[in-house]
C-alpha cells in the first residue's frame, strides 16, 4: 500500500480516525488535465465543533508529554516527508499545477519545518523576573491550547505545515482546514505523516471544508488561536470573527509586491530575477513580484529583456519540461484576464502574453502602466508583470507605499542605494539583490498593512509568540502574611 493510498482517505476527513464528514464530498480535479484525482471528504461546521471538543480533551495530556517525546514525533514526521518525497512531489504537481522544482521545494521545506520545530520543546519556556516582594517571580510560556489552521491552495503543504508543526511542538492540539481544491497536499499528507510519526489520536485533526467549516474555527470556544493564510478579504472576516470571540488571529494575507531595479543595475540579471519573481508557479504566490518599478534610465531595456523571457518560457502540463503550469481553476484564470483586459483599457501596452488556452495563461508583460492602472493597484495572483518607471529613491518609496499591501520588497542594484530605499518602505520582508519570493523555515514571515498583522510564522521567536500564552507565576516558601 502506498503512503497516500486513496482507500485510506478518499471522501473522508480525520477527526475520530478517518471517517466521512457531514458535508458532501467534492472532486479533486487536476487543473492541467481536468482528471478527477479523488474525492475530498468535507466537514460541516458541526464536525468542526465536535473536533474542537475532542481536541480540548487530549491537548493537556499532549502538553504534559515529555519535551523529548514531542521532539521525537516532530523529527519522525520530518523523516516521513523525506522518505516519501517522490510520491508527495507527484501529488503536489498534479493537484496544484506545480512544476517539479516547486513541488520539491514544498516537500523540502515541510521536512525542515518539522526538524526545526523539533527544537521548540526544549527551548527556554520563560524568564525569571525581578520583584520587590519576598517571592520568586516568573513569566512562563504555556501552550495556547487548541489552534485552528486555515491554509490556501497555492503552496498548500508549506502554508499548512508552517503552523501545524510549531503549534504541535509547543504542546497545542491542532485542527487543520486546507483549501478543498488541494486537500491532499494541504492536509492528507500532513495527517498521514503525523499518523506514521506516532502523534496521539485527536491531537491533530483534518477538517477540509467550505466557508461554514472555516467560520466554525473562529467560533468554537475551545479554539484559542486561528492561524490563517489567504486573501486579504477572507482574512478580514477571520480577524473580525476572532476579535468578536476574543481569540488571537495570525493573518498572513495578500501582497502586491514591488521589485525595484535601481539605476546601473545589470539588466539581464534583473530581468531573470523579475521573470522568476513574477512567473514562478504562474504568479500564484502572495510574495509574487507583482509591480516592477524600474529606474527611468533602464525602463525600455528592462521591458525588452523581460518580454524576451516571457515569450520563451514554456507553458503546459507541469509533469513535463515546462516553466509554468496551469492556473488553479477557471474563476482564478478569469480574474487574471479581467485585470489584464482592464489594464489595456486603461492605457497599458501588452508587450507579451495576455492570452490563455484552457487554464494555461501565458506569461504577460505590461508597459505604459500608471499608478491608477488596475494591474498596478490590484493583487493579480497570476503570471503578469506590470512595469512602471521612477526617477529617484524618494519617488520609488512613495510609489511603493501608496499601495495598500506591505508584504515583500525586492531591490536590485547598488547596495547603498538599496539600503536607503529599504529604510523608507513599509514591508514585512526586504530582499536586496533578490526577487520577492523567498521562504525559509527559520526566518520570520509576515506582512504589514493589508498584508497581515505581522511576522507570525518562522523561527523560534515568532512561533513561540504565535502559539503560546504568557503566564505570570510566583512562589513563596510559606503562605504570605496579609492584613485581613
Amino acid at each position: 500500500m502506498s503512503f497516500l493510498d486513496p482507500s485510506v482517505w478518499d471522501g473522508k476527513i480525520y477527526t475520530d480516525g478517518w471517517t466521512e464528514g457531514s458535508a458532501d464530498p467534492v472532486d479533486i480535479v487536476e487543473p492541467a488535465t481536468g482528471t478527477v484525482l479523488g474525492r475530498a471528504g468535507m466537514a460541516s461546521g458541526e464536525d468542526v465543533f465536535a473536533a474542537a471538543t475532542r481536541a480540548a480533551k487530549v491537548q493537556k495530556a499532549w502538553a504534559a508529554t515529555k519535551p523529548e517525546e514531542r521532539a521525537a514525533v516532530l523529527r519522525r514526521a520530518g523523516q516521513v516527508f523525506e522518505d516519501h518525497v517522490q510520491e508527495l512531489n507527484t501529488w503536489i504537481q498534479r493537484e496544484t499545477g506545480a512544476i517539479g522544482g516547486k513541488a520539491a521545494m514544498e516537500t523540502h521545506v515541510a521536512a525542515n519545518e518539522c526538524f526545526d520545530s523539533a527544537g521548540l520543546p526544549h527551548h527556554p519556556a520563560g524568564e525569571v523576573l525581578t520583584s520587590d516582594e519576598a517571592h520568586w517571580s516568573f513569566a512562563r510560556r504555556v501552550p495556547a491550547g487548541v489552534v485552528g489552521v486555515i491554509s490556501p491552495f497555492n503552496f498548500p503543504l508549506i502554508l499548512s505545515i508552517r503552523s501545524v508543526a510549531p503549534a504541535l511542538a509547543l504542546g497545542n492540539a491542532v485542527i487543520l482546514k486546507p483549501d478543498p481544491r488541494t486537500p491532499v497536499s494541504g492536509g492528507v499528507m500532513i495527517m498521514r505523516a503525523f499518523e506514521e510519526a506516532g502523534l496521539p489520536a485527536g491531537v491533530l485533526q483534518l477538517v477540509t471544508g467550505g466557508a461554514d467549516a472555516g467560520a466554525a474555527l473562529s467560533e468554537a470556544p475551545e479554539i484559542r488561536v486561528v492561524s490563517f493564510t489567504g486573501s486579504t478579504a477572507a482574512g478580514r472576516k477571520v480577524g473580525e470573527a476572532c476579535g468578536r470571540n476574543l481569540k488571537r488571529a495570525h493573518l498572513e494575507l495578500g501582497g502586491n509586491n514591488a521589485l525595484v531595479v535601481l539605476p546601473g543595475a545589470d539588466v539581464a540579471a534583473a530581468a531573470s530575477a523579475g521573470a522568476f519573481g513574477a512567473f514562478m508557479h504562474q504568479g500564484q504566490v502572495c510574495m509574487t513580484s507583482g509591480r516592477h518599478l524600474v529606474h527611468e534610465s533602464l525602463r525600455e531595456e528592462y521591458v525588452a529583456a523581460l518580454k524576451e523571457k516571457a515569450e520563451n518560457l514554456p507553458v503546459g502540463d507541469p509533469t513535463g519540461q515546462v516553466a509554468l503550469g496551469p492556473i488553479i481553476d477557471e474563476r482564478q484564470r478569469d480574474n487574471i484576464d479581467r485585470i489584464v483586459r482592464g489594464a489595456k483599457d486603461a492605457g497599458a501596452n501588452i508587450e507579451a502574453g495576455g492570452t490563455y488556452e484552457n487554464l494555461f495563461y501565458a506569461p504577460t508583460v505590461l508597459s505604459g502602466v500608471d499608478a491608477a492602472n488596475p494591474a498596478w493597484t490590484e493583487e493579480i495572483f497570476g503570471p503578469v508583470a506590470p512595469v512602471m518607471s521612477f526617477s529617484s529613491i524618494e519617488e520609488a518609496a512613495e510609489i511603493i507605499n501608496a499601495n495598500e499591501y506591505g508584504l515583500s520588497l525586492g531591490i536590485l542594484g547598488d547596495v547603498g542605494q538599496a539600503m536607503k530605499l529599504a529604510d523608507l518602505v513599509d514591508a514585512g520582508k526586504v530582499h536586496i539583490n533578490e526577487q520577492t519570493v523567498a521562504d525559509e523555515s527559520n526566518a520570520p514571515m509576515g506582512g504589514m498593512k493589508a498584508s497581515g498583522n505581522g511576522a507570525r510564522f518562522g523561527g523560534y521567536t515568532a512561533n513561540i509568540e504565535a502559539f503560546t500564552e504568557v503566564q505570570w507565576l510566583t512562589m513563596r516558601p510559606e503562605i504570605a502574611p496579609y492584613p485581613f
